[in-house]
């Protein structure tokens, strides 16, 4: 993308509607539009202005999309091939600093997080998975690609353009290899020193919930000497975490047999079937927990987004205070539940209301030891509330 469009393309904002830009959020809704000059196609970079013509910053449009505009950059510069290796030294820095070298595999891009809507990219040792959400980047793929091999050698890039919100774009969904080998479909990556096997290419979001790092070190922290539920389990991440802390019989509950054989694989690649009893069973989670009379001593919901709209928020609401409620009731006392949300329109407030209403219906005395939330490797801008997507509570039962 040339910096010469990025001079001639405006989108001249309506007064009183320029706030947000000013500070720092990086979208612009298209109905705080007034006008736009010298526009040329959907996902070319745009110089954004106040009513008043003054520069406000550098992004992309898209007018098919309820976000018009998303900001690059807030300076006049140029969106050049030596803007996109800055950005992406600057994201990898921030992993290199925090990330232990016993880790692999990691969040590398985190779209507005690290100043890059519409981008993420995740490092699975040797190789690194992308996925260009929106137009404007996709359009920026290029450049994308070159920076990433001038920060870093890895044997491939493949992409995992299989989101939904490619089609709110107006662009195809679409899987691939874009530089080098293709990943095997079997990957072991490495996370805190432990291996785990992924799948980079068929797997749920890109192989991994790299987002959850920290918190399954916490589990495996305070797991010793329990009985744990794992529901929701996927790949068994959760479960190994508490088998290796000690536990002392662990369920995996997945509705996917693909997913619940990884897990299996995964649990049994530690060799911890000698240590720690693991039974994995294929079936719903919610019709686990509501037939089950099982009691645990500790329980984890890491389920997968109810909510993917704003109109979906009353209806996700209560899908969750339900797996909750079930969940409350089969704890011992002074047992722990590890609960999660990922949805990104159920705000952290929300989910501790709903949480809330779970403990009170189930009549069960309960504390929140601890509120958690994504991993280091995914940062937020204190700018862009919005990228906050996963909120966890630690709760005890009294």
């Amino acid at each position: 993308m040339s910096a010469l469009r990025t001079q001639s393309a405006r989108v001249i904002l309506k007064a009183g509607k320029d706030k947000p830009v000013k500070s720092f959020h990086p979208w612009v809704f298209s109905g705080a539009i007034s006008e736009v000059d010298d526009f040329h196609q959907a996902g070319d970079l745009v110089r954004v202005c106040a009513s008043d013509q003054s520069f406000l910053g550098i992004g992309y449009l898209n007018p098919q999309s309820q976000i018009a505009v998303r900001m690059l950059t807030f300076i006049d510069e140029p969106i050049d091939d030596a803007f996109w290796v800055r950005r992406l030294k600057a994201a990898l820095l921030l992993r290199q600093n925090f990330i232990s070298s016993s880790t692999n595999a990691y969040r590398w891009v985190n779209a507005e997080g690290d100043g890059l809507p519409g981008l993420m990219i995740d490092r699975y040792g040797d190789y690194a998975v992308v996925q260009f959400q929106t137009l404007g980047i996709e359009k920026c793929r290029d450049q994308i690609l070159n920076a990433l091999s001038n920060c870093v050698q890895v044997k491939g890039v493949y992409e995992r353009n299989d989101l939904t919100t490619r089609e709110r774009e107006g662009m195809e969904k679409r899987k691939g290899v874009l530089r080098g080998e293709e990943p095997p479909d079997c990957l072991t990556i490495q996370e805190n020193g432990i291996a785990f096997d992924v799948d980079l290419k068929t797997g749920q979001k890109t192989g991994f919930f790299l987002d959850q790092r920290e918190n399954r070190a916490l589990v495996g922290a305070i797991a010793k000497g329990k009985q744990v539920l794992n529901c929701f389990a996927y790949s068994g991440g959760f479960s190994v975490y508490a088998a290796k802390g000690g536990a002392h019989a662990v369920t995996s509950v997945e509705i996917s047999e693909k997913a619940a054989d990884w897990c299996r694989v995964n649990f049994e690649k530690q060799g911890l079937s000698r240590l720690c009893q693991h039974e994995v069973i294929v079936q719903d989670a919610f019709d686990y927990l509501r037939e089950s009379k099982q009691p645990f001593d500790f329980i984890i919901l890491d389920p997968p987004a109810f909510c993917k709209h704003k109109n979906q928020i009353q209806e996700a609401a209560k899908g969750y205070k339900d797996i909750n409620l079930h969940a409350f009731k089969r704890l011992n006392p002074n047992g722990l539940l590890f609960t999660s949300s990922c949805s990104s329109f159920i705000t952290a407030d929300l989910f501790q209301k709903i949480v809330f209403g779970a403990a009170k219906d189930a009549k069960r005395e309960v504390q929140i030891i601890k509120a958690t939330h994504h991993a280091i490797d995914h940062p937020i801008s204190i700018y862009h509330p919005e990228g906050e997507y996963l909120k966890s509570l630690l709760c005890r039962v009294i």
